[in-house]
């Protein structure tokens, strides 16, 4: 597998459309295009948040699973995490001027998403009447 040196941070060249097991965008592309993720950033784009917060706005998020994908932003340098020395200590989220850099692409998808919503689901019918269901 090829990887960054610490002398050279190049990442290795990937041939678009590819999606070689080498080429690090598949690994990116899995955790920013992941249901969580994607959702915690709109959550966030109005500005901080505490973990509880964000926690009480994704209805079926586990604590573990929330607590991965804010480390999994934060690692990708999407969210920024600041411990709150209150009593009781608290963390807050914010996104950060890269994670802000998404926010057009998730609105545009999250857009189509709800324009193009009755298409799907007529399609969804149309090929469970076909399967038989």
């Amino acid at each position: 597998m090829t990887t960054l040196s610490e002398a050279d941070h190049t990442p290795p060249r990937c041939k678009p459309q590819h999606f070689s097991s080498e080429c690090p965008s598949r690994v990116l592309i899995d955790q920013i295009a992941d249901k969580w993720s994607m959702m915690v950033l709109a959550v966030l784009d109005s500005g901080p948040l505490r973990f509880n917060v964000i926690k009480k706005q994704l209805e079926g998020v586990t604590q573990k699973a929330l607590t991965q994908c804010l480390r999994r932003l934060e690692r990708n340098g999407l969210v920024s995490r600041q411990v709150i020395a209150d009593a009781p200590v608290a963390v807050q989220y914010e996104i950060t001027p890269l994670g802000r850099t998404l926010q057009p692409p998730f609105r545009a998808l999250y857009a189509w998403t709800i324009a193009k919503m009755p298409e799907v689901e007529l399609a969804r019918q149309a090929f469970d009447e076909r399967r038989g269901r």
